[in-house]
């Protein structure tokens, strides 16, 4: 069996497609569905069962997953889970609660990782590329740096403490971590203001016509210049379903496509998937974001490429969007 927290949310339904199409359904999906609709993103899926995080944490604590297994699922699948990917933490750069971060982003994910090490569970945990704050130490994984980086919001900090946890207390070497980028495609649709540019600008376009970027107040990046690393969902679970079949591939990876590309070619993808001339209008940012802005982004894939090799192949954002747009966005059905 195999658990993924947060299995209900963007990645995580997408790592249950991913894995469906393998032929893996011995799933154990934990999840907080609440009043959203992200329960829309389980419906096409197949798995096991459906658990509460809160629940989950008691038999995680109580070391009863074992006995739930026995008790409630028909038939109940052999051994020890297979592997745990733990995408279920509070994703949003503009929590502000910072003791829910550091309880939901670090208390939890210290507890799955020490079980999952304890019992030779295979362990994936999430980071983000938020950790690398305003980019002056740049966008290396390699673990020698992580203790110069400066995260510029709560999120990235609870995230980072995490990091720096794992590498203090040597677990570093048991388990995989990956440090998303900026992730866009289909099952995104729950998450509110934290969706992907590439489904905004669709959303804008179909009621405005146009496009909104911010200006830039940086030297050196023109308006809607800014950069970032845009990589699509579907690679980010095929990378996610080989590092869980390779339990030899330990630290924390950078998952981005390696490629900085503007927010501006991000809307001239959309408009072209669309087949639509760009039409962009530049806004000022707004307060909440000054000094908490990245200008660029950038993933370091040395580490990852020197691993997995020509698994590392990822589409370019104009294919990847256009899959988004014209298979998904532009479709009465959304989901994948």
């Amino acid at each position: 069996m195999y658990i993924i927290t947060g299995g209900a949310g963007f990645i995580g339904s997408a790592l249950l497609w991913e894995l469906n199409k393998a032929g893996v359904c011995d799933i154990l999906i934990v999840d907080n569905l609440e009043s959203d609709e992200k329960w829309k993103n389980l419906v096409k899926g197949r798995y096991l069962a459906y658990m509460r995080q809160d629940v989950f944490l008691r038999h995680i604590l109580e070391d009863s997953l074992d006995e739930y297994a026995a008790l409630e699922l028909s038939p109940a699948p052999a051994g020890k889970p297979r592997g745990i990917v733990h995408l279920g933490a509070c994703s949003s750069t503009t929590e502000s609660d910072a003791d829910y971060l550091m309880q939901n982003n670090l208390e939890y994910s210290k507890i799955l990782c020490s079980y999952a090490v304890r019992r030779g569970i295979r362990y994936i945990q999430a980071s983000s590329a938020a950790t690398y704050g305003d980019g002056t130490q740049g966008f290396d994984d390699d673990p020698e740096l992580l203790q110069k980086l400066r995260p510029l919001n709560m999120y990235a900090y609870s995230k980072h403490l995490f990091d720096l946890w794992a590498l203090r207390t040597g677990r570093l070497n048991s388990f995989a971590g990956v440090k998303f980028f900026n992730v866009y495609g289909p099952n995104e649709y729950h998450k509110g203001d934290m969706r992907s540019m590439a489904y905004k600008a669709v959303e804008q376009i179909k009621h405005t016509g146009r496009v909104r970027l911010f200006k830039s107040c940086k030297a050196g990046y023109g308006d809607g210049g800014q950069l970032r690393d845009f990589i699509h969902v579907k690679d980010c679970v095929k990378i996610l379903h080989i590092l869980l079949q390779r339990p030899d591939i330990n630290g924390i990876f950078n998952l981005g496509s390696g490629v900085a590309r503007s927010w501006n070619d991000l809307a001239g993808a959309v408009f072209a998937a669309m087949n639509l001339r760009p039409d962009i209008e530049y806004i000022d940012m707004p307060d909440s974001l000054a000094g908490k802005y990245q200008y660029f982004t950038q993933a370091g894939m040395r580490r990852l490429q020197s691993a997995l090799g020509a698994s590392c192949a990822f589409a370019e954002l104009e294919e990847g969007v256009a899959d988004y747009v014209q298979n998904y966005l532009l479709q009465e059905d959304k989901y994948l």
